[in-house]
């Protein structure tokens, strides 16, 4: 073999399509697109899922049920399980470092331990949820049990900051509350000061209400007015 023999392999090489060169090349009169259509003109673009116009298949099967956007995935521990951890590895203490470190589970995991199998070690477990039953037979061989706490979800956070703004706004509207109370006193104690027999019928008929108490009668009569002074 020399350098003048060397060619590509058979197929790696292809001609470029060339077309619009007329009937001689192959690729005359259409160009390989055809007679009409939506293919046949500049432009087009092939949809993800189109189907022509008729319903695409992600429309027309039904759907069911929903994802729980709040939905926590656990790792599953039996007591078989851990009394396998604590005799290969020589723990005591079953804890998400020892768990992570030994390669049971990744960090970003959530351990939850049931009962099914037996436990004859005495151990410490510290994961972030737990069965009854395996409580129960944990705590028998002499163990003990704490439940890591879980991380607050955005939807608590965000209800938790809704409080806070709703009592910060409360606080704030508290003395605006108190000063209209205030006005609605002295106003009601102005009006109060009506002298008569009926002072709801004095009050209608007048048009003026003094700080002294009297009260000016706009009606025809020439009659002399009510005042605090002549009771």
């Amino acid at each position: 073999m020399e350098l003048h023999n060397l060619k590509p392999a058979v197929g790696s090489v292809k001609k470029r399509k060339r077309i619009a060169r007329g009937p001689g090349s192959g690729h005359g009169g259409t160009s390989t697109r055809g007679h009409k259509g939506a293919k046949s003109r500049s432009g087009y673009s092939r949809k993800r899922n189109f189907e022509g116009g008729q319903m695409p298949l992600q429309m027309r099967v039904p759907k069911r049920g929903f994802k729980n956007p709040n939905r926590v995935d656990y790792v599953p521990l039996n007591l078989s399980r851990l009394q396998e951890i604590s005799e290969k590895f020589n723990l005591k203490e079953i804890t998400m470092e020892t768990l992570v470190a030994s390669g049971i589970v990744r960090k970003n995991d959530k351990v939850k331990v049931l009962g099914r199998g037996e436990l004859k070690a005495s151990l410490s477990v510290n994961v972030h949820g737990i069965s009854e039953s395996a409580k129960s037979a944990i705590e028998g061989a002499g163990g003990s049990v704490n439940l890591i706490k879980p991380a607050q979800t955005k939807s608590e956070k965000f209800q938790k900051k809704a409080k806070v703004v709703a009592a910060a706004t409360v606080v704030e509207e508290a003395p605006q509350v108190i000063e209209t109370v205030t006005e609605v006193t002295e106003t009601i104690t102005k009006t109060e000061v009506v002298t008569g027999d009926d002072p709801e019928f004095d009050l209608l008929m007048s048009d003026k209400v003094e700080e002294s108490g009297t009260v000016v009668n706009t009606t025809e009569d020439d009659g002399p007015t009510i005042s605090e002074e002549e009771e």
